[in-house]
């Protein structure tokens, strides 16, 4: 897949993705990348969450690959249930990585409002990536969303989080995992020419 024909649109979590973390690593590495920004980073709003990441989407007619971590997954789901067709076609395909679990017990009361998380079939190719001991969605979960959303699924050993907290600033081994949503993304639009 060429990547100048694309966006890799960097979609953060809770808090942001600070000047460590991977997203951002990824968003300078990577040609024709942006982030989605939001108004809060600290008090997350799902509405505005989702209309933010529809503006990113629609600022440019250039097709899409959404790259979200933790609560930048869920919004993605979230958006994928209310966005105009024109907007779900602009999307390739979703990397998500470390989904946030907003229904779990523990979960911090800033992103309640999320839930219930969307478990539908999401209309183009996903990856979900998470670890077995993240604080944030037990491994069951995680596999249950994917199942929900129709992604192929990465479990990885010992990750946490997949964030700046449990040593992964660069995360280049996470690239092997976009690698395979860009080939699965090149086969499914194969059978649809």
């Amino acid at each position: 897949m060429r990547n100048e024909s694309i966006r890799f649109l960097i979609v953060p979590g809770w808090q942001g993705s600070s000047d460590d973390h991977w997203q951002t690593h990824w968003q300078n590495s990577l040609p024709n990348s942006s982030r989605v920004e939001q108004a809060d980073w600290l008090k997350p709003r799902r509405e505005d969450w989702v209309g933010e990441l529809q503006r990113a989407i629609a600022a440019d007619s250039t097709p899409v690959i959404l790259i979200a971590h933790s609560l930048g997954c869920i919004t993605v789901a979230h958006w994928a249930e209310l966005a105009p067709r024109q907007s779900l076609h602009q999307v390739l395909g979703a990397l998500l990585v470390a989904p946030a679990d907003v229904e779990r017990p523990n979960c911090p009361p800033a992103l309640r409002n999320f839930a219930p998380i969307p478990t539908h079939l999401l209309p183009f190719p996903t990856q979900v990536v998470s670890s077995d001991n993240d604080s944030a969605v037990g491994t069951q979960r995680a596999l249950e969303l994917a199942l929900g959303w129709g992604a192929e699924v990465g479990i990885v050993s010992g990750a946490g989080h997949i964030n700046v907290k449990s040593g992964h600033q660069r995360w280049e081994q996470g690239f092997a995992y976009l690698y395979r949503l860009q080939s699965r993304i090149e086969q499914h639009t194969l059978r649809r020419a």
